[in-house]
């Protein structure tokens, strides 16, 4: 199962979770503080990773491990898209190419387009949205 965090196998799948998470997170926190590496430049290597080690089989071991410890970062982004890619494929052959990366993404992508646009809203328009203070930095 690739979500063991929830089949009630008790709180150290939490703790995996947690700690894989928190692994994933030192290298970027790193190249932050020590290199001129803009956010985004390390954001996208992120989501590269996650294809790449997707791609070699590397990543699935991993999310079987730590669930919600390896999907949530950058990396799971990579890793949803390269595993739709790859059903897409298998069910409609190379146009699964083209549709197979956001069939698996859609959701986060809608959110992320959804959550800007509010904040943008917000910020237009004083106006209370508690909920949203959370993803806005005002």
């Amino acid at each position: 199962s690739t979500r063991r965090a929830f089949d009630g196998g008790g709180n150290m799948n939490y703790l995996y979770s947690f700690i894989i998470g928190g692994l994933f997170c030192i290298p970027a926190q790193i190249l932050l503080d020590k290199t001129k590496l803009t956010n985004a430049r390390i954001l996208t290597f992120y989501v590269i990773a996650g294809v790449i080690l997707s791609g070699v089989g590397i990543y699935m071991p991993i999310v079987e491990f730590a669930s919600t410890g390896a999907t949530i970062p950058l990396t799971g982004f990579g890793f949803s898209s390269t595993k739709r890619v790859k059903e897409a494929i298998d069910k409609d052959g190379a146009l699964g190419i083209l549709y197979g990366g956001l069939s698996g993404t859609a959701a986060g992508i809608s959110a992320a387009i959804l959550l800007s646009f509010l904040c943008k809203i917000k910020k237009k328009i004083d106006f209370p949205l508690q909920f949203i203070k959370i993803y806005c930095i005002i």
